[in-house]
Formats: C-alpha cells, structure tokens, sequence
C-alpha cells in the first residue's frame, strides 16, 4: 500500500524512537522529537512503538491513498480534513484511532504547537540504517533519503492492516499526555557554571530547527572563551559568544566548545518540540534527584495513558463500516 504525497507541508519527515549506540562516531540520536507523542501515536493504531511515523512541524501534508487506512495523530491540534472519493468531507480529530476509505487527508497549520506525530499502522516502509528508520537531515541519510517529504513522493507501509470502510470511523475520546503543562517553566539541572537561565523570559528564536532550540532575549554574560569540545546530548544548554542559549535537540552534534551552563530534565525535553517561534518560554533549575523523579513520573503518566486506551484500541474493528 501507497501513499502518494501532494504536498510535502513545510517540514515533514520520517521519524522513531531514534538511533542509539552510535554517538561514538559522531552520528545524531535522531527520531521523534517528542517520542512520547510519536509512540502514543503508533499505540493508538495498533503499532509497535518504535515503528517509523512522519513528524509534521507548523504545517501538515496532503496524502491520497488507494486503500483504507487506519491513523493517527498526536502532539499539536491539526485543522485536518478528508475528502472521500465520492467528494465528500470530514472533519479529522487528532488524538485518536481514526479509520478512513480511500481518498485524500491535507492536513493544514498546527495550533498551539509547532509539531505533531502522524502513525498509521502498519508503519511507514523505510530501510534501517544503523538501526533507525529515522531521517538524519544533518547527515543525509536515512528516512526517505535523507530529506524532507517533497510532492510527488511515494511511501509504503509496511504491514498495512486489511480494513474495509466506506465513510470515517473515530471515536469521541481523545488524549492529550501535555494537556496540563503548557505555560509551565521547563526544568533544568544547572552546571557549574556562573551562568542562570531562571528569572527571566526567553523567546523562541525563528532560526530554531531539530538541531537546536535558539533563545532570543537579554544577552547572558559570555563565559571565557571555549571550552575544549566535549560530549554533549540532546537537552545541554550551551552559550554561544553571543549570549543567546542554545538548547540542543534530537539531531544536535554529539561534541561541541561551546561553555554548557545545564541540561534539561528528560521529562520537559520533549516540550521543547512543541515550542512556535516567537513563544515565551521560562526556566526553572532543579537538581539531579528532583529531575530523577519526575522522569519517572512521566513514564508512569504514559503508560497509564496507554494502559487506559488498550480496550479501545484491541476492540478496534478491521472490517465493516
């Protein structure tokens, strides 16, 4: 099974769980910004949750496809329409198991976030390289040839399930696993440095990518000179000469000289993916041990997030309308 890509939207690319094991030769994690969204994803149509999804920044695709399709959608609210063979049109609602018959899904601008996760199970057909399906954009490879989807372009499913439906079928549930931490300060473990990022306001630079997230605002006091380069991971807040911080990501250099003055907690990372240029965005610092408990916590809420959708998701009907 096909789907045929009439417009690409303005940053659309293939996406897992990311590439592991290899930041010793210099390649980038990779994968989801937001794993949580994109697995929840891939849970709600039935799919394992490392299988590949496509990352929608801003503004969505238009796909047709031939056959029925079972998807969904997570991370920002989508303006998402189908439109059946037979020229009628649907609403489609992000946060749930959605079936549709054949036809054409354009999904237009996100809202109140830059970035959502679009599964279909079955999961997208890419090769593995190195272990990922992830698009490495930086590096060129993987994904689909290691670029951004572009009209014209063909992506095949894996293991599509047989479905038989002839008008949308969604139910009036919906998740939402960040419905109560929007507005909330992103945490951060300090380091040694002089350096603090709280007590002031930030705003999302319109020159942020899957690489890093740039701050525009007062200028922080540069640290003396840089550093030797060293390790660093998605989530290290580096400071430029300049005195905006960067806020590394998931297809972020694995060394850099940049002085580091914190990291971001695992738990408020994948919020980072969820921040539109020009958003106002605070920090707050915590330690190590805090930062522990709320990773935790986080993985409590997702799995109790996919623990309550199971039934629903098991019940799914394959065939009939």
């Amino acid at each position: 099974m096909k789907l045929h890509v009439l417009t690409p939207g303005l940053l659309t690319t293939v996406q897992d769980a990311g590439r592991f094991g290899w930041r010793h030769l210099g390649v980038a994690h990779c994968g989801a910004l937001d794993v949580a969204a994109a697995m929840l994803a891939n849970h709600l149509v039935g799919n394992r949750p490392d299988e590949a999804v496509l990352e929608l920044t801003l503004q969505g695709p238009a796909l047709r496809f031939e056959r029925a399709v079972r998807l969904a959608i997570c991370g920002a609210r989508v303006l998402a329409r189908f439109e059946c063979k037979d020229g009628n049109r649907h609403v489609v609602e992000a946060g749930r198991p959605v079936t549709l018959p054949p036809g054409v899904l354009r999904i237009g601008n996100l809202r109140d976030g830059a970035r959502a996760w679009l599964a279909f199970a079955g999961g997208i057909d890419v090769p593995l390289k190195l272990g990922s399906r992830s698009t490495d954009l930086r590096g060129g490879f993987s994904g689909l040839e290691g670029r951004a989807l572009r009209s014209g372009d063909e992506l095949k499913l894996r293991a599509p399930p047989r479905l038989s439906c002839t008008r949308p079928r969604m139910p009036k549930w919906w998740i939402d696993p960040h419905f109560d931490e929007r507005g909330l300060p992103i945490r951060y473990v300090p380091s040694q440095s002089p350096v603090e990022l709280g007590g002031r306001a930030w705003q999302v630079s319109a020159r942020s990518n899957r690489q890093g997230l740039r701050l525009e605002g007062a200028v922080l006091e540069s640290l003396p000179g840089e550093e030797i380069s060293a390790p660093v991971a998605p989530g290290t807040v580096q400071l430029p000469p300049d005195g905006k911080p960067i806020v590394l990501l998931a297809d972020a250099q694995t060394v850099g000289g940049y002085p580091r003055v914190g990291h971001v907690i695992a738990a408020d990372l994948p919020r980072l993916a969820h921040l539109c240029p020009g958003e106002i965005v605070r920090f707050q610092s915590c330690d190590a041990q805090t930062a522990t408990r709320l990773a935790c916590a986080a993985r409590a809420r997702i799995a109790r997030i996919r623990l309550m959708t199971d039934k629903y998701v098991i019940d799914q009907p394959s065939r009939g309308n």
